[in-house]
């Protein structure tokens, strides 16, 4: 993974770092493996994440059959 840092800008490069590591996944990551998590208890947290997950999935297909499709809204860009 690279970031570039431009004009110095360290603050806006370690928000980019973040954002792309928030992403991946790595900071959650990180905090499931702090301490140790007994079999059971990751079972039923695995379990529970793939209900989240086809829930998740199910309501998005279901609003596109209906026709409910989210709009996304475009960001201003910036003049250089």
């Amino acid at each position: 993974m690279l970031i570039l840092v431009r004009d110095n800008n360290v603050d806006q490069a370690l928000r980019v770092l973040k954002k792309k590591l928030q992403q991946e996944g790595v900071l959650r990551e990180m905090r499931l493996r702090e301490s140790f998590e007994k079999p059971s208890v990751k079972r039923a947290r695995e379990k529970a994440e793939g209900i989240r997950r086809t829930r998740k999935l199910a309501q998005k297909k279901l609003n596109r059959e209906m026709g409910i499709v989210p709009v996304k809204k475009n960001k201003p860009t910036r003049a250089k």
